[in-house]
């Protein structure tokens, strides 16, 4: 905790970029997150202190909280089938400017949006509510004292280059970052990242409204390059995966495609719907609890009662939950070019297979499959392997991941960004950290 006057002098002046940099890992970024963070400290100064009436509310000592993007590595739409994964955080962030209030009253203004103000001995559920920030913030707050732990105030600017709708998973950062200010404000920052996680999942299932697996907030919370394994839910099996992909001569790009996901639950909710349907089949709930064989032996069987699609969705969890297993295999081993090959893989799979690379209902805007094309052009074009492509996290809209070797994605930068306009395309690195208190 430090007074505001005092951050500015210290950020701009580089006294902090030791930190910066242990969190955000890339020298180049330096610049440019001072100027965020001073930024983002003069907000939250214009906000609380600048404009009070009441001075005795100034409180110039605040906390700087990170919760990071994720980007999902391996495991395309297994973790809600208690499947493996293979994810991790990487360097794009909420970043929130907070300071603690004992009325027990939230305030939050969010980049340009309006205020949200809540107290936070009112948190019933609202149906008007669901897919705003406001039922986040209540669905985490309810879920933090469901299991025991404290809650209470605080006033914050918050801001985020994790973008909406891009397949970073924005919603899980932010889910992340309120249980982030909870477990330090009023936790002594004991709440464990499996917990916070948890509580995202809880926050977006049944207050935001969407379906979602465990994954997203597993990645933002835990931090760094991870291999998940969800068959206990409640205690899944975490497994730091030590790799830097510039060591073998390649860089993590993800391309936004800029096809929003605003239409998109219905079809997300459909993914595990009819992976389920098949479990059922079998009498069970997910299908990590039926092998590849089962599948294949009553395969008329499924067709007729879940039908078709929901049949090459299951034979989609069977190979990718096997492919996780591979790709973490061959990074432990130094083979990368295995790795690469099963990344290809699951993109393949997701594509014919799981079906989220677009839309039916809407076959005619295609972002997802017109960027991979292109990246299947330029990536393995005249007989050169440059690297591989696969749709990115929930799909259907969003974003595409791409390995693409080091001299060539400058190259592959300049056609993404021509197609789909200017910044779509980034280069992103892992970062070590999950949710935490900067300063």
């Amino acid at each position: 905790m430090c007074d505001t006057s005092k951050l500015i002098e210290q950020i701009k002046a580089g006294q902090l970029d030791g930190r910066l940099k242990d969190v955000y890992v890339d020298n180049l970024l330096l610049e440019y997150q001072r100027e965020r963070y001073v930024r983002a400290i003069e907000k939250y100064e214009h906000i609380y202190i600048d404009d009070v009436k009441d001075r005795s509310e100034n409180n110039r000592e605040v906390h700087l909280f990170s919760a990071p993007g994720r980007t999902e590595i391996g495991g395309n739409h297994t973790d809600h089938q208690r499947g493996e994964v293979l994810a991790a955080a990487v360097n794009v962030d909420v970043l929130a400017v907070v300071s603690k209030n004992d009325k027990g009253i939230i305030q939050l203004v969010s980049d340009d949006y309006e205020m949200i103000t809540l107290n936070t001995s009112k948190l019933e559920a609202r149906d008007e509510e669901k897919g705003t920030p406001m039922a986040i913030v209540k669905g985490v707050l309810v879920g933090l004292k469901n299991k025991g732990y404290k809650i209470g105030g605080f006033r914050t600017y918050m801001t985020s280059d994790v973008l909406v709708g891009a397949g970073l998973s924005s919603s899980a950062a932010f889910e992340n970052m309120i249980g982030t200010i909870q477990s330090y404000l009023y936790n002594e920052g004991q709440i464990s990242p499996i917990e916070l996680a948890k509580i995202g999942q809880f926050a977006e299932i049944n207050y935001f409204g969407k379906p979602c697996g465990l994954m997203d907030q597993m990645a933002s919370c835990v931090g760094n390059l991870v291999h998940i394994d969800f068959e206990d839910t409640e205690n899944p099996m975490i497994e730091k995966v030590d790799c830097d992909f510039k060591k073998y001569g390649y860089s993590l790009c993800i391309t936004d495609t800029k096809s929003s996901h605003a239409d998109c639950t219905p079809e997300y909710a459909a993914v595990p719907r009819e992976m389920n349907q098949v479990a059922g089949v079998f009498g069970k709930e997910v299908l990590r609890e039926v092998s590849i064989k089962d599948i294949l032996e009553n395969a008329t069987n499924i067709r007729e009662v879940a039908g078709d699609r929901a049949f090459l969705r299951a034979i989609h969890f069977q190979m990718e939950n096997q492919r996780v297993k591979k790709e973490v295999e061959g990074l432990k081993s130094d083979d990368f070019q295995a790795f690469l090959k099963n990344v290809k893989a699951s993109g393949d799979s997701s594509y014919k297979y799981l079906q989220n690379v677009y839309m039916n209902k809407d076959v005619q805007h295609q972002n997802v499959s017109v960027a991979l094309a292109l990246s299947d052009v330029i990536l393995d074009g005249n007989g050169v392997n440059k690297g591989v492509s696969r749709v990115h996290g929930g799909g259907f809209a969003g974003t595409i991941q791409a390995f693409v070797k080091n001299e060539y994605v400058d190259e592959y930068k300049e056609l993404m960004n021509d197609v789909f306009g200017e910044g779509s395309c980034n280069v992103y690195m892992i970062r070590k950290y999950g949710g935490l208190e900067v300063i």
